[in-house]
């Protein structure tokens, strides 16, 4: 399998389909490796003209462990008093990277849980670098609203969905 390697860190990725054709990057959620997107699935995608490209992020599968930084205290480094390994902003850069090893300008990103994470941090980041996203299990807010505001700026106040759908 291909990896890239930029700034010491190394990432495995695997593709599937016509490498000339626009990517589909495939991230996976925390501590899942890339065969979490099984083979059958990947190869669908690439059947319908995708360069399908899943892979492994950091301290996951065969890509750079970061065995040395041990567990990051969350709570801490949400104080300010540690400092994480690295950050979301890494992770976003890693995947910017492996386009750039696909020799691509853009993809289209589909991420689950931390994968959806990462890919909002590379839309943000990277915005010419992002064709698509797709943001599955991810959240929206900020670290003291990890499940983002309620839609449509909805107060507890207000009418919900069912009321609104059973008003007489």
């Amino acid at each position: 399998m291909p990896r890239t390697n930029a700034n010491g860190v190394e990432i495995e990725y695997e593709t599937f389909g016509d490498p000339t054709q626009v990517p589909l990057l495939l991230l996976s959620g925390g501590g899942a490796q890339m065969t979490f997107w099984q083979e059958p699935f990947c190869e669908r995608l690439a059947a319908r003209g995708f360069c399908v490209v899943r892979l492994d992020n950091r301290d996951v599968g065969l890509s750079t462990w970061f065995d040395a930084a041990g567990v990051p205290d969350v709570p801490a480094v949400r104080e300010g008093r540690a400092q994480a390994p690295y950050l979301l902003d890494d992770m976003a850069q890693d995947t910017v990277d492996v386009i750039d090893a696909l020799g691509a300008t853009a993809a289209h990103v589909v991420g689950i849980s931390l994968g959806g994470y990462i890919a909002q941090v590379m839309a943000i980041n990277h915005p010419d670098r992002v064709l698509s996203i797709v943001s599955m299990a991810s959240g929206v807010g900020g670290p003291d609203n990890i499940y983002g505001a309620p839609a449509g700026g909805w107060h507890d106040d207000d009418e919900t969905p069912v009321e609104m759908t059973f008003e007489e």
